[in-house]
C-alpha cells in the first residue's frame, strides 16, 4: 500500500521537485492538475522565504548573545574585584592590627615598625613627609594582607562574589525574555530590561552595544539560551586570572582596599608642631580649634639647632613651654620666651602645647640610636649645648617601643 507524499517534502527536495515539474510539462495536463501544480509553486516560494528569514533571524540571536557575553566580560571583572576590594576593606578593619583602630593607633604601628627596621630614610620621609609616609605604610600593610591572607580569604570572596554575579545576569536575562513574551515586546525591550536589572551591580549600559547591529534578532528565546550557554565560559576565563598580582591592577584607584583605607587615615589634619615637626592628630582637616599631638619630640630631630651654633637642639617643646627659656622666629632677632609661645603668631599660635617633663624614651632612643646619620643629614653636631645626655644611652629599644603604650 503507497502511502501519500507530503507536499512540502517534495518542496524542499530539489530533485523530487524539478522531476516533478519535468513530468507535468511533457504531458497532457488537465487543467486542473496546472492550476495545483501553479499553488505548489507559489507554496514553494513562500516557504522558502519563511525558512530563510527564521534561518537569518536565529543566527542573528545567536551571533548577539555571544556579542553581548563578550561585552559583558570587563564590567564583570571590574565589579568582582571591585566588591571584593570593598569585602576586604571592612575585613581588614577587624583583622589586620595596624588599620583596626583611629589614626593614633596606626601612628603607634608607624612608629614600632620605624624602630624594629631601624631605617633612617625611612625615619626621615616620616619626619619631613608624614602624609607621604603614612600612605606608604598603608600600602605595604594592606599588600602584605592581601598575599597573606589571598588563599585564605581574598580568592573565596572574589569567588562568591563571581558566582553571585553569574546568577544575577542569568535571572535578568530570564525575566527580561519573559517580559518580552508578556508584553508582545521586541530586542529592544529586552534589552533595555535586562540592561536595568543588571544596572546596581555592572557598568553596563545599552551604550555598550553601541554599533552592534540587533534590530533583526527575533527569537528572544534563543537569545536567553546562547547567555545561559555562553556566559559561564566568560566566568571561567576571569577565574583563573584572578591571582595576587592581577588585584590591584585591575582596579581603579578609588575601589583599591589602600585606596579606601587610605582615603579614611589621610583625610585628616597634617600640620606639623612647629618646633618639632609632629604631625597634628586631629582627624579633620581644616578642623576648628587648636593643632594637638600626644607625643612631642626632640626638636633636633627637625633640624632645629641653637642660635649661632652648629648644634643641633636636645630640647623637648613640651619641657621647654613649663621653662622660661626663649627661641628667635626664622630670620629676626626677636625673642620670645617658650611659655609665651603664642605670642609668635603664625603657626605659633594655633598650637596647644601642654607642658610635660616626662621621658619621652622613644624619641631619645631614636636620638642615641641615629645620632651620626641626624648630624650627617642636617650637617650639624650633637656637641656643647647639644651634647647628648648620658642617661637618654641607657634607653633600650624595647623600652622605647614600651613608652609609646603611654601617649597612644
Amino acid at each position: 500500500m503507497c502511502s501519500r507524499m507530503s507536499s512540502s517534502w517534495i518542496w524542499f527536495c530539489p530533485s523530487v521537485r524539478e522531476q516533478t515539474r519535468r513530468s507535468l510539462s511533457n504531458t497532457h495536463c488537465s487543467e486542473k492538475t496546472m492550476i495545483l501544480f501553479s499553488i505548489w509553486r507559489r507554496r514553494e516560494k513562500s516557504t522558502l522565504v519563511f525558512f530563510q528569514k527564521n534561518c537569518h533571524g536565529s543566527a542573528s540571536a545567536a551571533m548577539f548573545g555571544e556579542i553581548l557575553c563578550q561585552k559583558l566580560k570587563e564590567p564583570i571583572e571590574q565589579s568582582v574585584y571591585k566588591r571584593t576590594a570593598r569585602d576586604l576593606a571592612d575585613e581588614m578593619r577587624s583583622n589586620c592590627e595596624p588599620l583596626n583602630g583611629d589614626r593614633s593607633h596606626l601612628e603607634k604601628h608607624i612608629l614600632k615598625t620605624l624602630a624594629e627596621e631601624e631605617d633612617f630614610n625611612k625615619y626621615m620621609n616620616y619626619i619631613h613627609h608624614p602624609r607621604d609616609h603614612f600612605k606608604s605604610f598603608i600600602r605595604d600593610e594592606v599588600s602584605r594582607y592581601i598575599t597573606d591572607q589571598f588563599s585564605l580569604s581574598v580568592l573565596p570572596k572574589m569567588k562568591e562574589n563571581i558566582k553571585l554575579l553569574e546568577q544575577k545576569i542569568m535571572r535578568a536575562a530570564h525575566q527580561s525574555t519573559e517580559r518580552v513574551q508578556e508584553n508582545r515586546g521586541d530586542v529592544g525591550l529586552w534589552l533595555k530590561s535586562f540592561t536595568r536589572q543588571i544596572s546596581d551591580d555592572l557598568i553596563f549600559s545599552e551604550k555598550h552595544l553601541s554599533g552592534v547591529k540587533h534590530d533583526d534578532v527575533d527569537d528572544i528565546n534563543l537569545l536567553e539560551d546562547v547567555i545561559k550557554r555562553e556566559l559561564p565560559a566568560i566566568i571561567s576565563e576571569i577565574s583563573r586570572r584572578l591571582n595576587t598580582e592581577s588585584f590591584p591592577l585591575k582596579l581603579d584607584y578609588k575601589f583599591r582596599p589602600d585606596g579606601v583605607q587610605i582615603d579614611l587615615f589621610c583625610q585628616c589634619c597634617w600640620v606639623q608642631c612647629p618646633f618639632c615637626g609632629a604631625t597634628c592628630t586631629n582627624t579633620t582637616e581644616d578642623h576648628p580649634g587648636d593643632h594637638s599631638v600626644p607625643l612631642h619630640r626632640v626638636t633636633g630631630v627637625n633640624g632645629h639647632f641653637y642660635r649661632g651654633t652648629t648644634n643641633l637642639c636636645i630640647n623637648i617643646c613640651t619641657s621647654d613651654v613649663a621653662s622660661d627659656q626663649c627661641f628667635y622666629l626664622d630670620g629676626s632677632d626677636d625673642r620670645v620666651l617658650y611659655r609665651e609661645y603664642r605670642r609668635a603668631g603664625g603657626d605659633y599660635e594655633k598650637w596647644s602645647i601642654t607642658p610635660d617633663l616626662s621621658e619621652l624614651i622613644y624619641w631619645k632612643w631614636f636620638v642615641c640610636r641615629f645620632n651620626r646619620d641626624l648630624e650627617k643629614y642636617y650637617r650639624k653636631t650633637f656637641e656643647w649645648s647639644g651634647e647628648i645626655p648620658e642617661e637618654w644611652r641607657t634607653y633600650t629599644k624595647h623600652e622605647a617601643l614600651e613608652s609609646l603604650e603611654k601617649y597612644f
